[in-house]
């Protein structure tokens, strides 16, 4: 896990690097100082020689300087190389994220994936600008600090032996015992996050179904979780420093009371007292450094392996980088295809699919809500894989191409509309980046978009809020499908995204295509049998099978689950009709 972490600090290795050095120096000054306060009282003040009292009280100037400015230095980098740290593991979680198939997504929640990209990276940010700087200032501080002790007077040093134990065996507790709850609470962050996501994306539906309150008791009660798994830690935490300084103020006490009885003795001059207390306090310091390094560790562990989980999380989809790059038509076919979510054969939702569509055909797909008519046209650009049996887009198996290449060939207007912060050229040129203005103009009007957006404020730059909020359902789709249609695609798959659309339009929109790009595949999934009549058949589905195969007049005679979509659509009894 360390190792994972370290690889990414890549180019800021320097900085990692040249910390330590800046580090010891400061350390060697910041040792060197009580000893030279020892000496101006020793040889200076005590003898009444002012030539010592300049010459070493310069020497500490020079150490103060020195001190101070290496500190400075050191802190610079140690923040350089952390912040360099977090950013290069932003990008490599954003950029694996992207990878990630469906399924590999839905294994995480959408909350979970922001806090590990954010507090998360954040906490090892944390840990390791004071690994560089105070992880190897505060071991080393005490090392030097009780060198410098015991070379002045070993005896009375020896009191700082008394409250090592003491602090090991308080840590350990301190450290056993938080772990488990920082995982707890990282969990219960996730929850908190998805739970405000889901909350905001779907304010609207709250505020029509008066759901605020209840979605304020729902915050309320991870909230208050939180806060006591917080109170709990805290308290546990907020040990440390009591520990580490009791402990230390007794061992200074007693140094400064058996220290008296040295000074009396002749064996320890006044000047070693005063640095023998400065050591004390620079233990005292070093010891208070380190709580605050194992506090950050402990909550720093968590998020390293939230972190590294996600970076070792390899898409379950192949991307076949060598794969066929031409897709030579539009054609689709499936032979005996199952699939199962879960990849258990007990638990398929899509069973024994077989059907061909001609390159350039208008195909509908119509079944029940849940028959697994999205599952079916999901397989086409695989974003999901097949279980069993094969896909085949232009004659070749889909497993075959490369996947950008094939996901270039098939458009996907998926159910859920979704627009990007931007302006409504910025969302379009998603489709194609080096899209003319005329070329989008053509691909908005194929979408029956043009004329609602030249009716906006600023046309094409108009922005778009949040999810495109500052738009209908209907314009939403049309923008989608316009988008779609700039990738130039050879398979158009609008899976249930003329649902806000008026016939007219959608009519509109299907007979442009016809019209106007006559090779491309169109596959319509619709629960209105208006937006299918005119398609050139008709796939109906159920319970994730193909139940029937036909033109719209064929299954009005023939097939009993249209017959009855149709009859509560458009009324009538069609038993009777040829």
């Amino acid at each position: 896990m360390i190792k994972t972490i370290i690889s990414y600090v890549k180019e800021y290795k320097i900085y990692s690097l040249l910390c330590p050095i800046f580090v010891v120096i400061e350390i060697a000054m910041d040792v060197l100082i009580p000893y030279l306060m020892s000496l101006i009282i020793d040889k200076g003040i005590r003898l009444g020689s002012k030539d010592d009292i300049i010459k070493y009280g310069i020497y500490l100037i020079i150490a103060v300087i020195i001190a101070f400015s290496t500190g400075m230095i050191s802190g610079y980098l140690a923040t350089k190389a952390s912040a360099g740290l977090a950013k290069n593991l932003r990008y490599a979680m954003f950029e694996n994220i992207q990878d990630f198939a469906f399924e590999d997504i839905e294994s995480f929640s959408t909350g979970s994936l922001i806090t590990r990209m954010t507090t998360d990276v954040q906490n090892i940010q944390a840990a390791y600008q004071m690994t560089n700087r105070l992880a190897l200032r505060a071991p080393l501080l005490l090392a030097f600090a009780m060198a410098m002790s015991f070379n002045i007077h070993f005896s009375l040093s020896l009191t700082f032996m008394l409250i090592f134990p003491i602090l090991i065996i308080g840590l350990a507790y301190i450290i056993n015992n938080a772990h488990p709850i920082f995982i707890r609470i990282f969990k219960t962050y996730d929850s908190l996050n998805t739970m405000v996501s889901e909350n905001l994306l779907g304010i609207r539906v709250v505020k029509s179904f008066v759901k605020e309150d209840h979605e304020i008791e729902k915050f309320h009660v991870l909230s208050k979780k939180l806060f006591k798994m917080y109170t709990r830690v805290s308290k546990l935490m907020a040990c440390a420093n009591p520990l580490m300084m009791l402990s230390t103020y007794v061992a200074s006490l007693l140094i400064a009371y058996f220290g008296t009885v040295y000074i009396l003795e002749g064996t320890l001059s006044t000047g070693q007292l005063v640095s023998l207390i400065n050591y004390a306090v620079q233990i005292q310091i070093s010891l208070m450094m380190l709580s605050f390094v194992v506090v950050q560790f402990i909550i720093s562990k968590n998020s390293a392996e939230r972190v590294v989980e996600v970076l070792n999380t390899k898409t379950s989809l192949d991307k076949n980088l060598s794969g066929i790059t031409t897709i030579k038509d539009g054609s689709v076919d499936f032979k005996d295809v199952c699939f199962s979510y879960l990849h258990n054969e007990s638990k398929y939702v899509l069973k024994n699919a077989s059907f061909s569509i001609k390159s350039g055909d208008s195909v509908g797909i119509i079944g029940s809500t849940g028959s697994s008519k999205s599952t079916l046209i999901s397989l086409i650009p695989r974003l999901y894989e097949v279980d069993c049996g094969s896909v085949k887009v232009g004659g070749v198996d889909v497993k075959d191409y490369n996947l950008n290449s094939l996901r270039d060939a098939v458009s996907v207007v998926l159910q859920k509309n979704t627009l990007f912060s931007g302006t409504i050229l910025e969302n379009l040129r998603w489709g194609d980046e080096s899209a003319t203005l005329e070329q989008v103009q053509e691909a908005a009007k194929l979408a029956q978009a043009h004329d609602f957006i030249m009716q906006t404020e600023n046309g094409y730059d108009t922005k778009i809020e949040r999810g495109g909020a500052n738009f209908s359902g209907g314009q939403k789709q049309r923008l989608c499908i316009a988008r779609a249609l700039l990738k130039n695609p050879k398979i158009l798959i609008l899976d249930d995204s003329t649902s806000a659309l008026d016939n007219e339009t959608e009519k509109k929109i299907v007979g442009g295509l016809t019209k106007l790009r006559p090779d491309l595949t169109k596959i319509i999934i619709s629960q209105r049998i208006n937006s299918l009549e005119n398609t050139d058949y008709i796939i109906v589905m159920n319970k994730g099978k193909i139940d029937s195969i036909g033109t719209h007049q064929e299954l009005l005679n023939t097939n009993e689950i249209y017959q009855d979509i149709a009859q509560t659509q458009i009324g009538g009894d069609f038993d009777e009709q040829d």
